[in-house]
């Protein structure tokens, strides 16, 4: 095998989603990560600082690509930008996904990769305010964040019925601008 296998990456995020999935990701050392896949340990190191990173690789470049996305929406309205932006993000990385439901699941079994997995949304989620702040948005923050919750909700959807994700991400924005309005107007004393 070569030194630098271009396909050594994808065989150890197989591999470990394999792995958690038959034992548990708690259950499951480096070692046998990399002996799946058919490396050293040693090596492991070269692609992932530890296993619970070979489940979030590649989502460092969300936050850029997000604010791009924000930076090169033609819409003009603020939730309409962030829309356009969340939708074509969301796009690229259901391309991109391969197993969702079992890395779902492995995900929801542990507290810690639970844990990394709200941090990396709110990464998302700063840089997409900090691109909609760019603009000249009023409120970026809170914008950002709705526009977080129809991202979650599309691609909890997606996972679960398998549908075109822009449907699924209409549907989302359809159920979060419903819910908004069951919030009664504010009470005047």
């Amino acid at each position: 095998m070569a030194r630098w296998d271009p396909g050594t990456e994808d065989r150890l995020r197989r591999a470990a989603l394999e792995l958690f999935v038959e034992h548990g990701y708690d259950n499951v050392t480096v070692t046998q990560i990399a002996e799946r896949a058919g490396i050293t340990r040693r090596s492991y190191f070269r692609y992932f600082p530890d296993k619970r990173e070979v489940l979030f690789a590649g989502s460092e470049q969300l936050p850029p690509t997000i604010m791009e996305a924000v930076r090169n929406s033609e819409e003009d309205s603020a939730p309409a930008i962030a829309l356009d932006a969340a939708r074509r993000v969301g796009i690229l990385l259901v391309d991109r996904a391969g197993r969702g439901v079992e890395r779902r699941a492995v995900i929801a079994s542990s507290p810690e990769l639970q844990e990394r997995e709200r941090t990396k949304g709110a990464a998302i989620t700063a840089a997409l305010a900090d691109a909609l702040a760019e603009r000249g948005v009023a409120e970026p923050g809170l914008v950002a964040r709705l526009v977080s919750v129809c991202l979650q909700e599309a691609f909890e959807r997606y996972l679960d019925t398998g549908e075109d994700f822009g449907a699924c991400f209409d549907a989302a924005v359809a159920s979060v601008r419903s819910a908004a309005d069951l919030f009664p107007a504010p009470l005047r004393p």
